[in-house]
C-alpha cells in the first residue's frame, strides 16, 4: 500500500501541527511505503519572496527529519527537484474539466479571504492530482477541507482512464475520525491564523510565555479547581499517561494550587517530550549540508518512479514517437 502526503513548507509548527498530522504522518511510515514531499510548487500561490520559501523549505526539511522522517523507510523529497509533475500536471489539465474547478471550494474560499486570483491557484487541484497520480498513490491522508480536492483527483484519473485504460491508480482518501481539534492559548483551535499558538521549537523563554498565556477561569487559590473544561488540562492529556492524568485531577480537586502551577506542569511536559526532537534538530540546522543529502537521495528515488509512470502516460496519449 502506497501512502502519499505532502507538507507546506510554512515555517513554525506547533503543538496543533504536531497532534493533528504530522505525528500520524511519521507513524504511517510503518503502515504502508510513504511518499511524503514538500510542495514548494503549491507554495508559489502564496509565497513571492525568493529567501523566505527557501528558508521554509529547509526548516520543513530540518522538522520533519527531527519528528522522525526517515529516509530509509520513506521517500522524502522537495517537490520542485521531481519536475516530471510538471508535465503530468499539463496532460491531466486537458482532461479536467472548468466546471470541476470552478466548484473547488478551497479556490473560492481564499479568493473570498483577498487571496488574488490566478491561475495556479485555480489550478491548484490539478497539481495536487498529478502529485497523487504520478506515483500510484493508493491512499491520501488528508483534512476535511481536502476531501474535495482528492475527490476531483479520482474524477480527472477516471476520466483519463475512460480515453487510454486503465493506467491510472484511483487513490482513496483517508480521514482520521479520532484526531482530537487541540485548543490554543485562548481555548479555540490552535492556529497561526489566530495567534494562539504553542510552538515546537521555539525558545525556552518564548514556549513558557505561550503556555502562562493559556486562558482559564477565576477560581480562587484557596478553592478545587475544576478540570474537565480546563484548557490546560486538555493539553495535559497529549502529554501525561492515565496514572499521570488522575494524579493531576487530585491536584485540581485539592485547595492551594492556582492555574499558575499547571501550567508549570505543562511546561515541563512539553520540553520533556520535544526534548530528543530538539537535540536532532539542532544537529541539523548544524550541517545544512546532511538535510540536502538526505533531500537529493530522496528526489533521486522518487525522480526514477516517476519517470518510469510518466514513459507510460507519454506512451499512452502519444508523446513518445
Amino acid at each position: 500500500m502506497r501512502i502519499l502526503s505532502g507538507i507546506q513548507p510554512s515555517g513554525t509548527i506547533h503543538i496543533g501541527n504536531y497532534f493533528g498530522m504530522i505525528k500520524k504522518m511519521i507513524e504511517s511510515q510503518n503502515d504502508g511505503e510513504l511518499f511524503a514531499f514538500i510542495a514548494s510548487y503549491h507554495a508559489l500561490t502564496s509565497v513571492k519572496d525568493k529567501e523566505f520559501l527557501q528558508k521554509n523549505i529547509f526548516e520543513a526539511a530540518v522538522n520533519f527529519l527531527s519528528l522522525g522522517m526517515d529516509p530509509e523507510k520513506s521517500t522524502f523529497w522537495v517537490q520542485s527537484d521531481v519536475p516530471e509533475v510538471l508535465e503530468l500536471y499539463w496532460i491531466l489539465s486537458n482532461h479536467t474539466p472548468m466546471g470541476l474547478l470552478e466548484r473547488a471550494h478551497s479556490y473560492k474560499d481564499k479568493v473570498a479571504k483577498g487571496i488574488a486570483s490566478n491561475h495556479g491557484l485555480f489550478s491548484y487541484p490539478v497539481l495536487m492530482a498529478a502529485d497523487i497520480l504520478l506515483f500510484d498513490s493508493d491512499i491520501v491522508p488528508v483534512g476535511k477541507d481536502q476531501i474535495q480536492h482528492v475527490e476531483m483527483t479520482r474524477d480527472i484519473a477516471q476520466t483519463f482512464n475512460n480515453t487510454y485504460g486503465d493506467i491510472l491508480t484511483i487513490p482513496q482518501h483517508k480521514i482520521d475520525e479520532v484526531v482530537q481539534s487541540v485548543p490554543g492559548t485562548d481555548g479555540a483551535k490552535m492556529s497561526k491564523s489566530y495567534g494562539n499558538t504553542i510552538d515546537m521549537f521555539g525558545t525556552k523563554k518564548g514556549l513558557k510565555k505561550q503556555v502562562m498565556k493559556i486562558v482559564t477561569d477565576s477560581t480562587e487559590l484557596d478553592q478545587p479547581k475544576q478540570w474537565q473544561n480546563c484548557n490546560v488540562y486538555t493539553l495535559c492529556k497529549l502529554f501525561m499517561t492515565d496514572d499521570e492524568l488522575i494524579q493531576l485531577q487530585k491536584r485540581y480537586a485539592t485547595p492551594g494550587e492556582g492555574y499558575g502551577h499547571f501550567k508549570l506542569t505543562l511546561l515541563d511536559k512539553i520540553n520533556e517530550h520535544f526534548a530528543p526532537y530538539q537535540e536532532r534538530r539542532e544537529h541539523y540546522l548544524n550541517n545544512p549540508d546532511e538535510v540536502k543529502e538526505i533531500l537529493a537521495f530522496g528526489a533521486n528515488k522518487a525522480r526514477k518512479i516517476a519517470q518510469e509512470k510518466l514513459k507510460i502516460i507519454r506512451d499512452a496519449v502519444g508523446l513518445n514517437y
